[in-house]
């Protein structure tokens, strides 16, 4: 694989979801294919955990990244306010 496409696949592409699992949380195709997302996604929030604990013990600094872009107002977006559960 050259170096430029490498590149390109370390910081383009899927952050939690795929674009296909975007659109099927949208509504747009199958209910199983959504059900199926959602599952996909709750295991990539536990593998998230063990990424944050990483961060907070090896690079605090890309983790106040995260939070930043996570955590960008003091809602989670529904009104309900954030938890930071990498402190407990």
């Amino acid at each position: 694989m050259s170096e430029a496409v490498e590149g390109r696949s370390m910081t383009e592409g899927r952050a939690l979801l795929t674009e296909r699992e975007r659109e099927a949380l949208a509504g747009d195709g199958s209910d199983s294919y959504r059900y199926k997302t959602r599952t996909y996604f709750r295991s990539r929030l536990e593998q998230l955990e063990t990424d944050v604990a990483l961060l907070a013990e090896h690079d605090p600094e890309l983790l106040d990244d995260l939070r930043e872009v996570v955590c960008e107002d003091a809602t989670d977006g529904d009104g309900r306010e954030a938890t930071d559960t990498t402190t407990e």
